[in-house]
């Protein structure tokens, strides 16, 4: 990678990965791509180039690519899985149409794509605990569909047309950097600012839910490093499970209050949050990573939630 576009560069994980790869390649060769009422601010504006990129316009994707001559483009533009549930004509423009608009652009101008899929790519008839790299995936939520067909078409394009597409399937991503917004597993994000502002968190999932997690540094070094694997190793390109942590909202809440010890949670199941829940695995087996591309992640559940709990206190100024 030399010259790289972020397409949603102010959403959950855009935010933090264009100034990850700005630290990596320089400011001025990544260039944070957005779209109008979510421009990007502060730092991630002040320290390098930044276009207008609607994923549902071809033209705008073209135009920033020979510009800035970009080789890899990073395509971030999604609806979390409960928004998609409520838009899923939006989910699918943005998910489907926006990733075609993405790789003919990138087969016309020779990129290679990076598109993340889910554990939500996996429906109820997988295996729930260590699911294979291979197996059956009939998701029953839009998201889940958009991030399947995603696959397929990543896939298509590369053994039709030559594309260098490369993905992962993420877990639920934890970070104090970005807010939650509107996906099942951001419990586990939204429990952190509770304990931390010192409130009762009301857990939307119930006891004895178990899935993936990982903490976002381990999803940016992910997310870079597929991208910088050597690809005569990859057997998978389209789309590799990794995985870091699995845990339901009891351990997780026991967790927590190792640290903050009068941190209080109460049950308020959501039924939508809880059937996505409900369909999706457990625990990923991520071993086609590890043997691939040396995959490897460097946080459990006590050195994510040990580093949360410091972040946020400085965020909010409770330290």
């Amino acid at each position: 990678m030399k010259n790289v576009l972020v397409i949603g560069s102010t959403g959950q994980i855009g935010s933090e990965l264009t100034m990850k790869l700005r630290g990596i390649y320089g400011n001025a060769n990544v260039v944070a791509g957005y779209i109008k009422g979510a421009e990007p601010k502060g730092e991630l504006l002040e320290s390098g180039p930044a276009e207008e990129v609607d994923i549902t316009n071809a033209q705008q994707i073209a135009d920033a690519v020979r510009k800035h001559k970009v080789d890899t483009i990073y395509n971030l533009a999604a609806l979390l899985s409960a928004v998609a549930e409520a838009k899923p004509l939006l989910a699918w423009k943005i998910g489907i149409g926006g990733l075609m608009n993405t790789l003919e652009v990138a087969r016309e101008l020779k990129c290679a794509v990076f598109t993340p899929s889910s554990i939500g790519s996996f429906g109820p008839n997988a295996p729930k605990d260590g699911t294979p790299q291979d197996t059956i995936q009939q998701p029953r939520t839009m998201y889940g569909v958009t991030k399947v067909s995603g696959e397929l078409l990543s896939n298509y394009y590369a053994l039709k047309f030559g594309v260098d597409t490369r993905s992962v399937r993420f877990p639920g991503l934890i970070s104090y950097v970005t807010p939650p917004g509107g996906g099942t597993t951001d419990y586990a994000v939204d429990i952190y600012y509770s304990a931390v502002k010192g409130e009762k968190f009301i857990c939307p999932i119930k006891q004895g839910t178990f899935m993936d997690m990982m903490y976002m540094p381990d999803a940016l070094r992910a997310a870079i490093e597929i991208m910088e694997a050597n690809p005569e190793r990859l057997i998978h390109r389209n789309s590799f499970n990794i995985a870091s942590m699995s845990f339901d909202p009891e351990i997780i809440y026991n967790k927590i209050k190792e640290y903050v010890p009068g941190f209080e949670m109460v049950y308020d199941v959501d039924p939508l949050r809880q059937g996505i829940a409900d369909s999706w695995p457990n625990r990923l087996d991520d071993t086609c990573a590890r043997m691939e591309w040396d995959w490897k992640p460097e946080y459990d559940l006590d050195a994510m939630t040990r580093d949360m709990l410091d972040k946020l206190r400085i965020k909010f100024g409770k330290s």
